[in-house]
């Protein structure tokens, strides 16, 4: 399973790179797109919900890391969600 990372700059500017078990990220994210915050979250947890479910449908077990991540992105993004018109863009996916 090919490991990915996607990049992300959050709406004061920081960056993250976020870590996924599968290529579905790929799937749900393009580079240089912006996504308001709701819909990077949502396309967040779908992604990475279903990276983890093809890595229990391969080894037999959830991805723990895949959750870890996505736990990451919702404290961080919970920073903005106060921001009017808060979006998120993804900078790169590797």
């Amino acid at each position: 399973m090919p490991v990915m990372h996607f990049h992300v700059r959050w709406p004061d500017a920081s960056e993250t790179r976020c870590y996924s078990p599968s290529s579905v990220v790929q799937e749900f994210f393009a580079p240089g797109e912006r996504y308001a915050l709701e819909e990077f979250l949502q396309r967040t947890r779908q992604a990475l919900g279903m990276a983890s479910e093809r890595v229990r449908a391969r080894y037999g077990f959830a991805c723990s890391q895949a959750m870890d991540q996505l736990a990451e992105i919702e404290r961080i993004a919970a920073c903005f969600t106060g921001i009017a018109d808060a979006e998120v863009t993804v900078v790169a996916v590797d």
